[in-house]
């Protein structure tokens, strides 16, 4: 037995309209959410929004090699949650935004640690 679907409200037809992201929207938020759905870069990003740091102490910090911390902070950069300053041969890396944290400390809340 099939049901008919629930008829909406125009208030809410006007609402959905109004927040309900475009497929353009959607899919950069997809693409963002992404790089929060990988550990390492959850824990590059972590430290990040307590120091800003270089790739050697982040690789020493996290325990991996050098070469996936340059990778991964290289897809971060790419999207912009993390920035960078050059002093001398040494590149510095930190959190763009202070809203890169909020979303982190969002989850962490969400789960309830």
């Amino acid at each position: 037995m099939t049901q008919s679907p629930k008829l909406l409200d125009k208030r809410t037809q006007k609402e959905l309209s109004y927040y309900l992201p475009d497929r353009e929207m959607s899919q950069k938020l997809a693409e963002l959410f992404s790089l929060f759905a990988d550990r390492t870069r959850l824990r590059m990003l972590s430290a990040l929004s307590i120091t800003e740091m270089c790739v050697t102490d982040l690789a020493c910090v996290l325990e991996m090699n050098q070469t996936t911390v340059s990778h991964q902070l290289q897809l971060l950069r790419n999207t912009g949650l993390v920035t960078y300053t050059r002093q001398g041969k040494t590149i510095f890396y930190k959190l763009a935004t202070s809203k890169i944290n909020q979303v982190m400390l969002s989850g962490v809340e969400y789960l309830g640690f």
